[in-house]
């Protein structure tokens, strides 16, 4: 996928194009459903699909007290977005200037002159430009008078009937339902980081692990025990993980990450990995005592193992350790 980060990178001969819009935050089963289309009519009308999105939230501009923690750092979203088959994105800094371009502007700056768009789709709840004042029938004549088509995309719904959102995952995450949130997500929830040293505790009980950088990348699920999996350079390896801060000991930070990999010991410090969240084991809980923690961390393991194991022969394309 080929990826703009300013306007001018995109070639005056880019196109003739077929564009969605939007932040794709998490880039979820409903987002995909888009991409998904938009790919294939694209294919169909020999056109290049390409995605308009953000390098952060609008919201974190517009209005930063109602802007929730994203589902993924822009770097995750691109790779996911790459992952649909998507030939092209451009990637808009939002900043208050960008909030202040007229929605007519905008159509005309970006999907006219840069992108040269045939079709654009878009869902239902489509809002563009300064106020959000562009919606879907603005669009449409907009398309009329530059020579696009607009196609909507209905919204995709879970098994429950309600709508797939970015809010009702992280919801899910907070709650730490990984299933439901692996679900509507379409892959399983990651946080990406670099591992730094910790206090080495896991090492004395005889379950070192990789502790991610507070500067982590992705959204941290509920304080618990996770089975999931580790990816270092390609490679993935089982991993029971350990998310919160440890109430048994004292002075151990608020959210850390630690993951401990099942049946074998890796030099991690210092590589950027990879944490995907698999299912949960259980909470967060103090235990009486170091000889009851690690009894409970060697059962931990035990089901992790198992559920990796599932999860593994359900994924049998995925590379491993």
């Amino acid at each position: 996928m080929r990826v703009f980060r300013e306007l001018i990178e995109v070639p005056a001969d880019f196109g003739p194009s077929a564009v969605a819009i939007g932040k794709f935050d998490g880039v979820h089963s409903g987002h995909r459903a888009v991409l998904g289309r938009l790919v294939g009519r694209s294919r169909e009308q020999g056109l290049v699909s390409t995605v308009v999105t953000f390098d952060r939230n609008p919201l974190e501009v517009i209005a930063p007290e109602r802007c929730p923690d994203s589902l993924v750092s822009l770097d995750q979203k691109l790779d996911l977005l790459a992952g649909t088959g998507v030939d092209a994105a451009l990637v808009l800094h939002f900043d208050r200037e960008l909030a202040d371009v007229a929605a007519e502007d905008f159509v005309v700056r970006y999907l006219v002159n840069a992108l040269h768009a045939k079709l654009v789709l878009v869902g239902s709840d489509f809002r563009f430009g300064k106020g959000n004042a562009g919606d879907l029938a603005l669009l449409n004549g907009l398309g009329t008078q530059h020579g696009f088509d607009v196609e909507l995309i209905d919204d995709v719904v879970g098994e429950t009937g309600e709508r797939v959102s970015s809010t009702r995952i992280r919801e899910l995450l907070a709650a730490g339902d990984i299933a439901e949130a692996q679900r509507l997500l379409g892959h399983p929830p990651t946080v990406r980081g670099v591992v730094v040293h910790g206090a080495k505790r896991g090492r004395e009980l005889g379950f070192p692990t990789a502790n991610l950088s507070p500067q982590s990348e992705g959204l941290i699920p509920a304080d618990g025990v996770y089975a999931g999996w580790l990816a270092d350079g390609g490679v993935r390896h089982p991993a029971a993980i350990s998310v919160g801060n440890n109430p048994t000991f004292e002075g151990v930070p608020q959210k850390q990450v630690e993951a401990h990999v099942i049946g074998e010991e890796l030099d991690l410090y210092d590589h950027e990995v990879e944490v995907s969240f698999v299912a949960r084991i259980r909470g967060m809980v103090a235990f009486q005592g170091v000889p009851a923690l690690i009894e409970q961390m060697g059962r931990d393991v035990v089901e992790a193992r198992a559920l990796l194991a599932a999860d593994a022969a359900s994924r049998p394309e995925q590379p491993e350790a």
